[in-house]
């Protein structure tokens, strides 16, 4: 099945970025967004040329390493039992793993070797004084993910997200956030890197156990991006990311678009698993609708019958109520 093209947005100006685009729901594809930056510049010339290029700036600290066998073939992900992961982690300063990575550039069938989501400002101090987008007064988090032909399984994040490519090539595919019920995903607490992945592998989807993944690939949009461009992957969506080439480096930034005060609704569902889900059905309707009436339809006359000063929780979340009422459940949950 042929899947839709993520659609591409030309003349952004890397340097300052449009409020429009940083609040866009819909994926979409910035080619060559990145492309003057010196790393890129540096990438396309060979490997060895970036890796000289990244150490420049690497500190002399042990990094997390992802590493599995050939084959594994680059998925990062469970075991078939999912009681355990297809990889280990090692601890290794960041110039030992890159000159690991050139070992096996030549090599068909390489080990996995892959680092994930390290924090550049960190790291690398100095890289973003050279490569870096204009975010405005918008602080992200930038993280550098450096590796060779890694798959990291379907996943979404709460942040927004704007994800360069750097160095070689990289597959990504997306599903809109309603394609939940179609990527079968594995455990919620247990999971690779954080966040929970589709139990899937993209390369050769078992359609016998997971036959709604056919609904989702329907559903699917997908883009090829080389040194320089970029993609912008909103809120929730869910992503599959391949690299291509032997030698892969992605910079990404994330922000949210509510108060960095705000809890995480992670930690909303797991109350929720805990004290909603098994109730018996008809009571769980009847949450159903009150979650409808003080979360989810909640507006200006869903407490306008009790007055201002009386409203408590729900009066407009501020970072002071917030912390209250942090405390407040804190007290509840160790009782």
């Amino acid at each position: 099945m042929v899947a839709e093209a993520i659609a591409e947005v030309d003349g952004i100006d890397a340097a300052a970025l449009p409020e429009a685009l940083l609040r866009s729901t819909r994926p979409c594809v910035l080619r060559g967004l990145a492309a003057q930056w010196p790393m890129v510049r540096v990438a396309n010339t060979s490997a060895q040329d970036a890796v000289a290029y990244l150490k420049g700036f690497a500190r002399d600290t042990a990094v997390t390493v992802s590493v599995a066998p050939p084959q594994a073939s680059g998925r990062v992900s469970y075991r078939d039992d999912l009681l355990g992961f297809d990889f280990h982690q090692e601890k290794a300063p960041l110039p030992m793993v890159l000159d690991r990575l050139l070992q096996h550039v030549a090599d068909p069938a390489p080990p996995t070797i892959y680092v994930g989501s390290t924090t550049i400002d960190t790291w690398l101090p100095g890289f973003r004084e050279h490569n870096d987008l204009g975010f405005g007064a918008l602080q992200p988090l930038a993280s550098i993910w450096i590796g060779n032909r890694t798959r990291v399984p379907a996943h979404q994040d709460f942040p927004d997200n704007i994800a360069c490519v750097v160095a070689g090539r990289r597959r990504f595919t997306v599903f809109p956030p309603e394609q939940l019920q179609n990527l079968y995903i594995g455990p919620l607490e247990y999971t690779p890197a954080g966040q929970p992945v589709s139990l899937v592998d993209f390369a050769a989807p078992d359609f016998a156990c997971y036959p709604k993944f056919a609904e989702a690939l329907r559903h699917a949009q997908v883009a090829e991006l080389g040194p320089g461009d970029a993609v912008l992957i909103p809120s929730m969506w869910w992503h599959h990311i391949e690299a291509l080439d032997p030698f892969n480096v992605l910079v990404n930034y994330w922000w949210r678009q509510s108060p960095a005060w705000m809890d995480t609704p992670m930690n909303a569902l797991m109350l929720a698993i805990m004290s909603v889900r098994d109730l018996p059905p008809e009571q769980r309707e009847i949450w159903r609708e009150v979650f409808r009436h003080y979360v989810f339809d909640a507006d200006a006359h869903t407490a306008a019958h009790i007055p201002e000063a009386a409203r408590g929780m729900l009066a407009p979340i501020d970072e002071t109520r917030m912390r209250e009422l942090r405390a407040r459940l804190l007290q509840r949950l160790n009782r």
